[in-house]
């Protein structure tokens, strides 16, 4: 089993930056993948950054240039840094780890393990 705890969000303005963090524990050494989706109110959830094992990044279309994704293997701890803040990024923000090398940020199933997510609110 493998346990994610994911903090750092709140609200800010438009423009602004956060940083999110997802403390990764238990059977960490079965996963390979990791991700950050979100999910916006009466919307379905969405894959935002993603990283495989070979330490490639995926980004979702809208957040290319403004969010980076990292991973810290010595402290079990996944990061999304995101700048330049809109609106549209508010939502509710998930990590997520596979068993797969190779997961799909499109595809929520390849992942096998979620944390209970963090708000972010972005007002204009």
């Amino acid at each position: 089993q493998v346990y994610l705890v994911e903090s750092g969000g709140g609200s800010v303005q438009a423009g602004g930056s956060l940083t999110l963090s997802c403390a990764a524990s238990g059977d960490i050494a079965r996963t390979d993948s990791m991700a950050w989706f979100r999910q916006a109110p009466g919307k379905e959830r969405e894959g935002v950054a993603g990283l495989d094992s070979d330490g490639r990044a995926t980004y979702e279309e809208s957040v290319k240039g403004r969010f980076t994704i990292s991973r810290d293997n010595a402290k079990n701890t996944l990061y999304l840094q995101m700048n330049d803040l809109r609106t549209s990024d508010t939502g509710m923000y998930y990590c997520a780890a596979s068993l797969s090398y190779y997961a799909d940020l499109r595809a929520r199933n390849e992942y096998n393990y979620w944390g209970q997510g963090t708000q972010v609110t972005v007002s204009s």
